[in-house]
C-alpha cells in the first residue's frame, strides 16, 4: 500500500535524525521488552516501520517509570494485548545502542491474549515457534533471546 510505504520512509528518516542527535548528545535511555508468549507457547514478534528485522515488542520508558508497568503499556500499544498470565523479570542488560547507553529490562510474559490494531510504529505482528523463528531477526533480538532462553 502506498500510504504504508510513505509512512515507512518518513519514519525511517525521522529515526535516522534521532540517531544523529544521539551521536552528538550520547544520552542514557531506559527500555523494556517482552518475550510475549501465547497460551500455546508461541512468541509474539513485531516488525517496526523504522527499523529492520523482527523484534520483541517493547520500547522506551522514563527512568522513574516502573519497568513492569512500562512493559505492559508497550504490549498494549504494540500488539493490542488484552490479557496476560505471569509477568517475570528475566534479566536487565546494559547496552550501547545507536550511540546511547541503554538499560533494558527483559520480561517473559506468558498466556498473552491480543488483538493487533493499526499503529504508526508497528507494521506487522506475527507468532512464531521458539524453535523456528524467522531468519530476519534483528541482531539485538537474537542477543536478547540468548539471555532469555535459560529462563524459559
Amino acid at each position: 500500500m502506498l500510504v504504508d510505504k510513505a509512512l515507512r520512509l518518513l519514519l525511517r528518516a525521522a529515526h535516522s535524525l534521532l540517531k544523529l542527535s544521539w551521536f552528538v548528545r550520547r544520552p542514557n535511555s531506559f527500555g523494556v521488552h517482552a518475550l510475549a508468549l501465547t497460551p500455546q507457547g508461541r512468541a509474539i514478534l513485531v516488525k517496526l516501520r523504522y527499523a529492520p528485522g523482527w523484534r520483541l515488542p517493547g520500547g522506551g520508558r522514563k527512568e522513574t517509570e516502573n519497568p513492569r508497568d512500562a512493559v505492559l503499556r508497550e504490549l498494549r500499544e504494540e500488539i493490542g494485548m488484552t490479557s496476560h498470565g505471569s509477568l517475570d523479570l528475566a534479566c536487565e542488560l546494559e547496552e550501547e545502542v545507536d550511540h546511547k547507553k541503554d538499560w533494558a529490562s527483559l520480561f517473559i510474559v506468558r498466556d498473552v491474549q491480543y488483538r493487533p490494531k493499526w499503529s504508526w510504529e508497528v507494521e506487522e505482528v506475527m507468532e512464531a515457534d521458539l524453535d523456528s523463528l524467522p531468519s530476519d531477526l534483528s541482531s539485538r533480538m537474537a542477543g536478547w533471546l540468548g539471555a532469555l532462553r535459560p529462563k524459559l
